[in-house]
């Protein structure tokens, strides 16, 4: 959660909407792992504002400086990803710069560039400093990746398979085509809404659409990976990488999700395919260019290239770590209880714990002269009860709780005053549930406290670090060595893509994570 985001209020559930179900679904949602996505974007909505010039791996002689802006001069869809660029930006929490991997990156989108389909298009890759895990393009050749997405990745053939996936996207003008096909499915389900809605077949018609989009969603990552498998494995690297990579976004998925609730829906309308269909054919695609492990996989200068990057959260967003937030520009922390997972996302701190419970944390302006009552009562939640709002102490700081019901669910609200801030704890829990909703609030609520001077000097970012096993070394050893994270042997087993039961092997280099 960004310090400025709490100058902007972000839970306005209007009254009588039941708005449980929908708190619930949309954490559940905001903590699952993001996937690969082609950003479709209206043609109206360009902007004549000149992008930041990138120069450098681009290739050719030219009277000009070689730029990305020049090279795109000859693009017509170069003004629509210009247009968004700045978007993408303030989504993800702007560019992350680090020269050493700038040009590591700039190394793999030079050879990914010299056997493309198109050797005309220019491309401009931009790292996204976010932790999660997500690559995406946009028309005109803007490819964007993760920080968070090179921490998961083990070497250059990899990122190089990430990366030829999102080129494919351009070229194959996935972007417009997309957009075009929702247009016509918006004015198509006007025409359902307005004539048919009323009766089976409107229904059936709307639910026809939304099967199709997905479908063909599904089909352009299956056309996008078969692309960028086949420019990967020409570009000299490793084939099977692609495979690898998904098998490794998998099991992260798996691994964040494990206290969350499954949704079979999220993954019946899902953009993409599922992953076994995606493993199988990406090895079918790899196998046309060989055994596995033939092609180049640059893994030491890629680890050379990650290390000291940041991973999870930025000082300007608060850390997590384990089971506490800790935000030193703000000067506040808090934790949730045993096995609850928190995610730390633009909008606000979520977290979820076993039976469907969900906790959301955020903040808001408040004038010091407003009475925490009058607030918690002004409309911002629906289905307030007044007669359970209680005045309390949480240490020296004065705060106000109250019970609200929406749908299936009942939440405990509670705000404390810091200054001329408010900060809003929200629990969710089933209403059938055996759980109180009032123990877990008040655990996480009253966990609440002002970090001191000296907590806040101290708190650095985490950063990946590569380290070379020795002798004697083995995954619990050097999963000891990662700070700020529970199951440190499992997520030292995803981050370096190890088996269940494989060893680690002396003089091997391995991420691990530590200030």
């Amino acid at each position: 959660m960004a310090a400025d985001d709490i100058k902007r209020g972000f839970l306005r559930t209007r009254r009588g909407q039941g708005g449980g179900g929908v708190l619930a679904a949309a954490l559940m949602a905001m903590t699952s792992l993001a996937g690969c996505e082609t950003i479709g974007v209206s043609f109206e909505d360009v902007a004549a504002t000149p992008s930041p010039v990138q120069a450098g791996y681009l290739p050719g002689p030219a009277r000009e400086p070689v730029t990305f802006e020049n090279l795109q001069k000859n693009d017509p869809q170069s003004s629509i990803g210009r247009s968004q660029h700045p978007k993408i930006l303030a989504t993800y929490g702007g560019a992350y710069s680090d020269p050493k991997l700038e040009q590591t990156l700039a190394t793999i989108v030079g050879r990914l560039s010299a056997v493309t389909d198109d050797p005309t298009r220019a491309y401009r890759i931009t790292v996204l400093n976010s932790p999660n895990v997500n690559a995406f393009a946009l028309p005109g050749g803007y490819l964007y990746v993760t920080r968070g997405l090179l921490a998961l990745a083990n070497d250059s053939a990899e990122v190089a398979a990430v990366l030829a996936h999102e080129m494919a996207h351009v070229t194959a003008n996935h972007g417009i085509e997309r957009q075009r096909r929702e247009e016509a499915a918006e004015i198509a389900g006007r025409v359902v809404t307005e004539v048919l809605a009323s009766d089976s077949a409107g229904r059936a018609a709307l639910a026809r659409g939304r099967l199709n989009l997905a479908s063909f969603s599904r089909n352009q990552e299956l056309q996008a990976d078969a692309i960028g498998i086949k420019q990967t494995g020409r570009a000299g690297y490793d084939a099977f990488a692609a495979s690898r990579f998904l098998r490794a976004m998998d099991s992260y998925s798996r691994f964040r999700s494990a206290f969350q609730a499954e949704n079979p829906n999220l993954d019946f309308l899902a953009s993409h395919p599922a992953a076994p269909q995606r493993v199988e054919l990406a090895e079918r695609h790899g196998r046309e260019f060989g055994v596995a492990g033939t092609g180049l996989t640059d893994r030491d200068r890629y680890l050379a290239g990650i290390e000291s990057m940041l991973f999870g959260d930025s000082a300007v967003e608060g850390y997590v770590r384990g089971r506490s937030f800790l935000h030193p520009g703000l000067g506040i922390t808090f934790a949730v209880p045993a096995d609850f997972v928190i995610d730390n996302t633009a909008e606000a701190v979520l977290a979820t714990g076993p039976g469907d419970t969900a906790i959301r944390f955020d903040g808001v302006a408040l004038a010091r002269t407003s009475s925490l009552t009058d607030y918690i009562t002004s409309g911002w939640i629906g289905g307030l009860d007044p007669t359970s709002i209680r005045e309390e102490r949480i240490g020296t700081l004065d705060a106000v709780s109250a019970r609200a019901a929406g749908g299936e669910y009942v939440f405990d609200v509670t705000v404390v005053r810091v200054g001329g801030q408010v900060y809003r704890f929200l629990t969710a829990l089933p209403a059938k549930s055996d759980a109180s909703v009032g123990t877990i609030a008040k655990t996480v609520a009253g966990s609440f406290r002002i970090l001191s001077e000296a907590e806040k000097s101290q708190l650095k970012p985490l950063r990946i670090r590569i380290v070379s096993a020795r002798s004697g070394d083995t995954v619990d050893s050097l999963a000891q060595r990662i700070v700020g994270i529970d199951r440190r042997a499992e997520m030292f087993r995803l981050l370096n893509d190890l088996e269940p039961t494989e060893a680690v092997r002396s003089g091997e280099k391995y991420k691990v994570i530590a200030e």
